[in-house]
């Protein structure tokens, strides 16, 4: 299997291509980027290992989007910015499935896009039809699809615990109180960029919440995607590099039926691991595509605890699994579950 990874100069690029070079069913792998177009991989990465380097798989050489789409191979990974995702791959939707990891997709909603990111969404006619890659709750829409939306990081930790607990109850059903979700996120996810407050001096021995309520973006696509608006988003910047951790509050009509449907649910998912009344730790799950879900329950109050690597199961982890599901291959193939002590 031949993968093209558009956008491999970013975090999630970079870490897809080093997914990618040890799959078992990918053979060649092409690294894309316009501003590392030329450059050779070993230099492009210098992370890479000497394994990964001399295994034959990835290409020794960084090539532009264009040059990549003249010969996508199998699959297509983009991991290229909101709005610009969808206008580079155009070449190829409807030829190979394209796993995109930006917002372009996301929305089945033209307005929700429009709100959130003050633009309006590409002009395609593969919008309409693209299967949004929440894995667990998606398989057999994204086992013939062509068009893949890698969900956002915060969304991944937040939707997979709550989808179960709030499944049944419809969208018109009312809450004694809105669902609140506060969440950390680690410096990376808010990917590669050359800003002052992300600079070392700016977020070590500091944190802080941004975009509170429905200010955020990803506010938008978790509404969507539970299907109701009674939402509370209030995301945090801690000083670590990667991970997150989310802690949403709801109040349900019945809370210990709603735990044991969150415990049907995933009883044999192979990356989520249920921990009851014990709380996660993001330490857990680092550089892996694990989720670790917990909770509390305060009669039908419902603490759903949550945690993830945002690189790993919040973007590139969670699209090589979307690409196993898609060509069915192993579910867990390339992937890991367990983080080193």
């Amino acid at each position: 299997m031949k993968a093209t990874v558009l956008g491999s100069n970013g975090y999630t690029g970079m870490l897809l291509l080093r997914i990618l070079a040890s799959h078992p069913a990918v053979t060649s792998v092409v690294p894309a980027s316009r501003s590392m177009a030329g450059m050779s991989i070993a230099e492009a990465d210098p992370g890479l290992s000497q394994a990964a380097l001399n295994g034959g798989v990835l290409a020794a050489q960084v090539v532009s989007p264009e040059e990549a789409l003249g010969d996508p191979g199998d699959v297509v990974f983009s991991a290229l910015p909101h709005n610009a995702s969808a206008d580079v791959c155009a070449p190829v939707l409807g030829v190979v499935p394209v796993i995109d990891l930006s917002a372009d997709f996301r929305f089945a909603d033209a307005g929700r896009f429009r709100a959130a990111y003050g633009i309006d969404p590409p002009q395609d006619s593969f919008q309409p039809g693209s299967v949004y890659g929440l894995c667990e709750w998606n398989r057999r829409e994204i086992g013939d699809a062509m068009v893949i939306a890698n969900p956002g990081c915060y969304p991944t930790a937040t939707l997979l615990p709550l989808l179960p607990v709030l499944e049944g109850l419809g969208a018109t059903a009312q809450t004694a109180a809105p669902v609140v979700i506060n969440a950390m996120s680690g410096i990376t996810g808010a990917g590669k960029k050359e800003l002052v407050n992300l600079l070392f001096a700016e977020r070590t021995e500091n944190g802080g919440a941004y975009n509170p309520g429905r200010l955020h973006r990803h506010a938008a696509e978790i509404a969507e995607k539970l299907g109701r608006e009674d939402i509370i988003f209030n995301p945090h910047l801690v000083p670590i590099k990667q991970g997150m951790a989310v802690t949403t509050t709801v109040v349900v009509p019945d809370g210990e039926a709603a735990i044991q449907r969150l415990v049907d649910r995933y009883r044999h998912e192979p990356f989520v691991t249920l921990l009851g009344e014990r709380p996660p730790e993001m330490r857990h799950v680092r550089g892996t595509n694990a989720i670790r879900i917990g909770w509390h329950r305060e009669k039908n109050t419902l603490v759903l605890m949550s945690v993830i690597d945002n690189l790993w199961k919040g973007a590139a982890g969670q699209a090589v699994q979307n690409m196993n599901i898609r060509f069915g291959l192993e579910e867990t193939a390339g992937l890991l579950r367990e983080a080193e002590l």
